[in-house]
């Protein structure tokens, strides 16, 4: 009897090690940790509501507010209206204009690298307009010089949401246009990554009517013509994936010029993106055709953020959630959320497992002295 004991007593003890060994999951311990100092946290530095771009002075301002805060990603905008913040050969070859009028004289991205690279935050060129060529200036001066690359609606219009307008996104020429602005970038500057945005890859679903568009569809449809009807799901899945594919050679073209440099993209939320821009950052993820996905969680209520998160991390593949952080709203014209509805969603990120994000936009970021003094601590 006293055997059978010890051996009773000897397994519960191995259990009992063993259970102990494995760890507990709700152990706060165990849990991602708001304030690790190694964790990925973003934000983006626009030109509308912004002068952090107006002189070097203050590039190296903003610099020292990401360096307190704690902020060791830098998404700057390059492109934005038909024009580039930097100096660009391929658009004085093109349009005449290598830079916009704003900084002329300047080179506002080889300014931001040098300020941030020494304090050790990363620099990311963000292709802000993507595809969208103008706003409100019926197809702007890219358009005015190239009307053969206006994107056209079902009644042959040119292509307008939102009041952006649109390059023709299939258009191999417009493409080719893209991708050499990304190159020159990767090219002549030691960024650390290049990302598109809601607008690249990406165009409004009411697009697509354009003379090449239809030819090629019907060359691939035994001569039938597209469907009229934009949202049509035959129509909206064959558009999105060749923008998807699109994506893929964008990625390898970057990756063969500097195999280290991020490529990602800064969607709208899914499956909204794919409905209304034919944007499907899930494919683009599972592909490996970016490697870092920024999806815009912009939300004015907590619940309606946790709800769409949650909807979010759904579409990850197990192999791709370190790949994804979410992007949060703090500051929209006069709008801030509430410093604890800030706390909230950062808070709800990590119970997700997600141990970064990425805030829109730069402004805000001194609206929450307290909150941002303390993370990531």
């Amino acid at each position: 009897m006293k055997k059978v004991l010890f051996k009773i007593t000897g397994l519960l003890f191995l259990c009992l090690y063993l259970i102990s060994c494995s760890g507990d999951k709700n152990d706060p311990e165990d849990q991602p940790d708001i304030t690790k100092k190694d964790a990925f946290s973003g934000v983006w530095i626009t030109s509308a509501a912004s002068s952090v771009l107006d002189s070097r002075d203050n590039i190296r301002e903003a610099v020292a507010v990401c360096e307190r805060y704690k902020i060791n990603n830098i998404f700057i905008v390059v492109w934005n209206q038909g024009r580039t913040f930097y100096p660009s050969k391929v658009m004085k070859d093109l349009f005449g204009t290598d830079i916009s009028d704003r900084f002329k004289g300047r080179d506002p991205l080889a300014e931001m690298i040098d300020e941030a690279h020494k304090k050790n935050i990363k620099i990311h060129a963000w292709f802000e307009y993507g595809f969208a060529s103008s706003y409100n200036e019926n197809g702007g001066a890219v358009l005015q010089a190239k009307p053969e690359w206006a994107a056209k609606d079902a009644a042959g219009n040119l292509l307008k949401k939102n009041s952006f307008e649109w390059m023709n996104a299939f258009l191999p020429e417009v493409q080719d246009f893209m991708t050499s602005l990304f190159l020159e970038v990767v090219k002549n500057y030691d960024v650390d990554g290049v990302q598109g945005d809601d607008r690249l890859p990406a165009t409004p679903s009411t697009g697509g009517y354009d003379t090449y568009t239809v030819n090629l569809f019907k060359n691939q449809h035994n001569g039938a013509n597209p469907p009229s009807d934009y949202k049509d799901v035959n129509w909206i899945n064959w558009r999105t994936d060749l923008l998807t594919e699109y994506m893929g050679k964008l990625y390898k073209a970057v990756k063969a010029v500097k195999p280290d440099v991020i490529v990602s993209c800064a969607p709208s939320v899914y499956p909204w993106a794919k409905d209304e821009y034919l944007q499907d950052w899930p494919s683009m993820l599972s592909k490996g055709y970016i490697d870092l996905v920024f999806p815009q969680n912009y939300r004015y209520d907590f619940t309606s953020y946790q709800t769409t998160l949650k909807q979010q991390v759904g579409y990850l593949n197990a192999k791709d959630r370190g790949k994804f952080f979410p992007g949060l709203l703090i500051q929209n014209a006069d709008y801030n959320p509430s410093s604890e509805f800030l706390s909230q969603m950062v808070e709800e990120n990590r119970r997700q497992g997600i141990e970064g994000e990425c805030f829109w936009f730069f402004e805000g970021l001194e609206k929450f002295p307290a909150f941002f003094e303390t993370y990531k601590k």
